[in-house]
């Protein structure tokens, strides 16, 4: 058994420990002198003694580690992963068996029991997300899990713990044999092209599967569509495919634009029908309102920090007057999706956010819907900042 370092929670604190809050912050620990190097196995207890849990020393997220078990008869080895993966595999079995959606994820951090890492699902494909040096030091345990419990094509890795959590430029290729990229995935039967060799991003974001599937069977018909910070064009794809009249996708990356072609032509979609331009969105909202342009439905979904040249954007600050910004050139009756992945404020102040930028707007709004996580990127209860996805579907009544 691998020594353990004991650390001390606060008292005032535990209670919140005792109860499964995972991510261990250093305002919570007593004294952390003996955190000398990250992958340390730390056994936790509040001040008197009492066993909370037992995790790892890992930077990440403002934390200094995670908590992976509250059972003291539980140690963090080979087993631990092996039955952690396992139980993460059969949960998401229904999609292991869905033919139209070939890409999801698999191993979603705390919320299957080992926060700090994830791991994604690309046709056959595996791709593993580490969050800090320390989660990386059980590298051969979630190595030796996956080799054993599925059949892959390859394995892939991507180290997310440079500097203030930055990507490290590194091979990423694992085990089984390299890919021939990009590897074309689909979701609900809509074909993205998937690169796992080209640094951080691979070309979809998994956690808004649910929210493209909506907007193409409900919302798209018909409509003109504003798609902003619009990456790989994937809102775009599905409002097409969903019968838009029009597709406008904004996005300063210039990665986004042949990327953006890329998932048309594989959709058969044409793409010299639609608008593609890069552009920062914030300029973009500024030559719109010059021309009068306005759309039926607008997409909303920016990153929850980004800084251009002239711009710094905070969603935690800057999202209202975005949304303001937004709101200028939406259709009456027409359709913002808002979106957040940030994890500072929760869904409650989001939508103080929504009615704060309408009433300084002038206008009337109903929400129609909201959307968080899908059911693969598992969350637990005890810590809600894990469900950092919110996304409002809103009409601009008057």
């Amino acid at each position: 058994m691998t020594k353990e370092t004991v650390l001390k929670i606060k008292q005032k604190q535990a209670d919140k420990y005792h109860k499964g809050y995972p991510l261990i912050s250093a305002s919570a620990v007593a004294d952390s002198r003996p955190l000398q190097k990250e992958g340390q196995i730390i056994k936790l207890t509040d001040e008197r003694g009492k066993f909370i849990g037992r995790g790892y020393y890992g930077n990440q997220n403002k934390g200094l580690g995670w908590v992976l078990t509250q059972k003291e008869d539980v140690f963090i080895d080979q087993k631990f992963f092996d039955q952690a993966i396992q139980t993460a595999l059969n949960y998401r079995k229904k999609l292991f068996k869905d033919p139209e959606t070939t890409a999801f994820r698999v191993f979603n951090g705390e919320g299957d029991g080992a926060g700090g890492l994830t791991i994604d699902y690309f046709d056959g494909y595996y791709l593993i997300n580490w969050y800090s040096e320390g989660v990386y030091s059980f590298r051969s345990f979630v190595l030796h899990s996956l080799e054993q419990l599925v059949d892959y094509k390859a394995i892939y890795e991507k180290k997310r713990f440079g500097k203030q959590g930055q990507y490290i430029d590194d091979d990423e290729f694992v085990a089984g044999e390299r890919g021939d990229f990009p590897i074309i995935v689909k979701e609900n039967d809509v074909q993205f092209a998937v690169y796992l060799n080209e640094g951080a991003m691979v070309g979809v974001f998994l956690d808004q599967r649910e929210v493209r599937k909506r907007i193409r069977d409900y919302y798209s018909e018909g409509k003109r569509v504003l798609n902003t910070f619009s990456y790989t064009g994937a809102f775009s794809l599905f409002s097409a495919l969903g019968g838009a009249s029009h597709t406008t996708s904004v996005d300063l990356a210039n990665r986004s634009y042949a990327k953006t072609i890329e998932n048309f032509s594989l959709n058969g979609i044409d793409y010299e029908a639609h608008d593609i331009i890069v552009e920062d969105v914030f300029k973009y909202y500024k030559y719109a309102n010059r021309k009068q342009l306005s759309f039926d439905l607008v997409i909303l979904d920016p990153p929850s920090f980004a800084r251009a040249k002239k711009t710094t954007f905070r969603a935690e600050k800057d999202y209202t007057e975005l949304l303001k910004q937004t709101i200028s050139i939406t259709e009456w009756n027409g359709t913002i999706i808002a979106s957040t992945n940030c994890s500072k404020f929760n869904m409650k102040k989001f939508k103080s956010f929504v009615d704060r930028a309408f009433k300084e707007s002038g206008h009337q709004y109903t929400i129609l819907e909201e959307f968080s996580l899908p059911h693969d990127f598992r969350t637990i209860s005890s810590f809600p900042e894990g469900n950092y996805l919110k996304v409002i579907f809103i009409r601009k009544s008057s």
